[in-house]
């Protein structure tokens, strides 16, 4: 099960919407127990592909970012971005570009205009499972 503060679930919609309708991207930041992931702190990062196709995380904020989780206590747990106009699937790209199966990722689709969060786990380039998450 994965547990969000609403407090950081607000700063990626925000995120979602200031940059619209680019995409957004981030890093996930928290405490893994063998259950439970519960997303402490989001760090929000540039999104340095300015076209509305894919992402591209900078890799100097996300080399500072990850820095800082460590500092702050926390482990990196994943990554998230938004797909503006389309469901809140990975695609065959954020396949690509997930992290170790061990890793959450997290889609928004503010396609319709009611945000959908839905977080992932993906392992060698293929989607395992929709993992259920709820409030912390």
């Amino acid at each position: 099960m994965i547990k969000i503060s609403k407090e950081d679930y607000n700063k990626i919609i925000k995120q979602a919407k200031e940059e619209f309708p680019l995409e957004c991207c981030g890093l996930l930041a928290g405490i893994k127990t063998e259950d439970e992931i519960f997303i402490k702190k989001t760090y929000p990062l540039t999104n340095i592909d300015q076209s509305s196709e894919h992402f591209s995380m900078d890799p100097k904020e996300q080399f500072a970012a990850v820095k800082q989780m460590r500092a702050d206590g926390y482990v990196l747990v994943g990554n998230y971005h938004s797909h503006p106009y389309t469901p809140s699937r990975p695609s065959e790209e954020d396949k690509r570009l997930a992290y170790d199966g061990n890793m959450l990722y997290g889609i928004l689709s503010l396609k319709d205009q009611q945000p959908i969060l839905n977080f992932f786990r993906i392992i060698d380039n293929q989607l395992i499972e929709k993992l259920e998450w709820l409030f912390a």
